[in-house]
């Protein structure tokens, strides 16, 4: 009877029924369970007859009042005609319906699915990028009861079967870890090789982009050369429609022509004015000017170090050499009295400028104007834009000469067209008594140094010397007035003779820095004519130098490049390398200079650090050696360098 009352509280008569969905509630639900197992594990019991113990009895008589109630009945016929999928819907919501209809997997995929070279399944994967069960991540173990903890924590003896059973644990978790990073290194290998073929597939799309940005810009060079002859064109037929607008305005009409009669001499003086110039007589082609109307990018994506062309500019030593932008203009001289001018673009001789009696020392290329110096004391000037050269055209050279294009530099110069430069040649300053050494123009100032130990400012508007400077007397001076410079001193780096007395020198403006062979660096003020501040540092003499507005760079022939700080006039830093310095440019980047090597010296002022570019790495693999780098300039990272056998390579820095 005591189990009896215990069911009959289990099992309460207020069961509440939903009559709507005919659905049995949690509760009773879950009273008529625990009935159903309690009866079972009567009837499951130990007994000789079940029909005749008082328990099955009284849980049979208890089964059969539940199953006689009206709201039980209703449920159970209702569960009995619900299908399945119904059952499924009504506990699902339509979102996990739609997920689990879309996650669904027909059975041919199954079938087919393909063969993986993985050696770890997914499942595998999946524990083993699950966090380690570690002291420190407590969150994810299962928590243990005191009890348990109390028995792992207590000493066992080593030979009890208790601790050889906690061995055999302990090996087993180790065991597991010892796999489970098994799959990790697998899965890291695996990343590994996906991203190296990622990163091949990237260098694959970054060559084809790189060739069609070349092919832009082939593109670009043919329809900027076709504009310009359009534009050509458009001048020559505005001058004609001048020239015949003036010639219609000078012939007299019927009446004039009458009344002309009357008059003294041919014509009046009104139509003379009116007669057009002898330089704008119909059929002289006006000069073209050919600067690029937009600049090419492609070396910007090549790697530094990357040589773009190497071409066989002269046959001798070259002494100096200059560009106005990347695929520009360049123009080179050399020891054999010969000044070129190039089209780096096609890497093509445009023509030679003619007027020095002998060799160029020094050179600037700025925009279209160029200023050469030379050994016979004389200061050209040039206007490049008219040269007589069409770049893409085909007038001015052979087809059999096109495709050489100085791609081998062993080869011999292709002859450019003849008197492509006639026009070129402004005006001659003359004023200096010795070979110019280096020269400096920004606007209509240009500097000159010579080796008859003077500095000369010129004006370009008036082509004519505007004061000269003795750089020996403002070293007397600074001597008389004490200053820190001292006497003028003879380095002992020049030790041939062969330094240049001036061998170096920018302008901007009124200010103006020149570096001299006694390795001083003096800064003038052109306005004053007098030496504003002395920069004491190098043992030799001073080859080049640069300055922005902050910083100026110099080398020497002490085989230094020292950073200047303009604002203190301090050194800033300083390095050296094993040969004298010849040449030296910065940019916004990178210092590169000739420091006597087969290799330009590159400096990167961002990174910090030094790298070689140059003939004498490439060809280091081909077992030659080239010859030694005598000047270098750099604009935008595209560098060009003269060596002394007058090969001229152009570089990506």
């Amino acid at each position: 009877m005591a189990s009896s009352d215990q069911n009959r509280d289990a099992f309460p008569d207020d069961v509440s029924i939903d009559d709507d969905t005919s659905v049995i509630s949690t509760r009773g639900l879950e009273a008529f369970g625990r009935k159903v197992t309690t009866t079972a594990s009567h009837l499951i019991g130990p007994i000789t007859d079940p029909t005749s113990h008082p328990h099955y009895q009284t849980a049979m008589t208890e089964i059969h009042k539940q199953l006689q109630k009206p709201t039980l009945q209703r449920s159970v016929f209702a569960i009995a005609r619900t299908t399945p999928t119904d059952l499924v819907r009504s506990k699902l919501s339509s979102k996990e319906i739609e997920s689990r209809a879309l996650a669904y997997v027909p059975d041919e995929l199954l079938r087919n699915i393909p063969a993986s070279s993985n050696s770890y399944s997914l499942f595998q994967g999946f524990q083993a990028s699950f966090p380690d069960f570690t002291d420190d991540g407590k969150k994810h173990k299962r928590r243990v009861s005191r009890g348990r903890k109390m028995l792992d924590e207590s000493p066992v003896q080593p030979g009890s079967p208790h601790a050889v059973q906690r061995l055999k644990k302990d090996k087993a978790s180790m065991m597991h870890q010892l796999e489970m990073l098994g799959v990790r290194k697998n899965m890291a290998s695996s990343e590994i090789r996906e991203i190296d073929n990622k990163i091949a597939n990237l260098h694959g799309m970054r060559k084809i982009i790189l060739d069609r940005l070349a092919n832009l810009e082939k593109e670009e060079a043919v329809l900027e050369h076709d504009i310009m002859d359009v534009e050509s064109r458009l001048d020559e037929a505005q001058e004609l429609a001048d020239e015949e607008e003036l010639l219609a305005m000078a012939t007299p009409n019927k009446s004039e022509e009458d009344l002309s009669r009357t008059e003294e001499g041919f014509m009046s003086q009104s139509i003379y004015e009116k007669l057009p110039a002898a330089n704008t007589a119909p059929g002289k082609k006006k000069p073209r000017n050919h600067r690029k109307k937009s600049l090419p990018i492609l070396h910007e994506h090549f790697e530094p170090g990357t040589m773009i062309r190497s071409m066989r500019a002269h046959q001798d030593n070259i002494t100096a050499l200059d560009f106005d932008a990347p695929f520009g203009l360049m123009v080179s001289a050399a020891v054999d009295d010969s000044v070129r001018v190039w089209d780096l673009n096609a890497g093509r001789c445009i023509g030679t400028l003619e007027g020095h009696t002998a060799s160029v020392r020094t050179l600037q290329v700025e925009d279209n104007f160029l200023a050469t110096g030379s050994m016979d004391a004389t200061i050209k000037l040039w206007d490049l834009s008219k040269a007589h050269y069409d770049p893409q055209g085909s007038q001015e050279v052979d087809e059999e000469d096109e495709d050489l294009a100085f791609v081998n530099p062993d080869d011999h110069a292709v002859d450019p067209p003849a008197g492509s430069m006639a026009d070129c040649p402004l005006f001659t300053l003359e004023a200096h008594l010795d070979e110019i050494t280096a020269l400096h123009f920004r606007g209509d100032v240009l500097v000159s140094g010579s080796a008859d130990k003077t500095l000369r400012q010129w004006d370009l508007t008036k082509g004519r010397c505007v004061q000269t400077l003795d750089v020996m007397w403002a070293a007397a001076q600074a001597t008389a007035m004490g200053s820190s410079d001292g006497p003028w001193r003879q380095t002992s780096r020049s030790a041939d003779g062969s330094a240049d007395f001036v061998g170096a020198l920018q302008v901007f403006e009124s200010a103006l820095a020149c570096g001299t062979a006694d390795g001083m660096v003096r800064l003038w003020d052109l306005r004053s004519g007098q030496v504003h501040r002395s920069l004491v540092g190098h043992t030799g003499p001073v080859t080049c130098l640069q300055f922005d507005d902050v910083h100026l760079v110099t080398g020497s022939l002490d085989r230094s490049i020292r950073i200047w700080d303009l604002r203190t006039g301090s050194i800033f830093d300083a390095y050296a390398y094993d040969h004298p310095i010849t040449s030296m440019m910065f940019d916004t980047r990178r210092i590169v200079c000739a420091a006597g090597e087969d290799v330009v010296k590159v400096y990167d002022k961002v990174e910090g650090r030094h790298w070689d570019c140059g003939a004498g790495i490439t060809e280091a693999e081909k077992a030659k050696s080239p010859a030694i780098v005598e000047r270098v300039r750099i604009r935008d990272g595209y560098m060009v360098e003269g060596r002394q056998d007058g090969v001229v390579g152009v570089w990506t820095c």
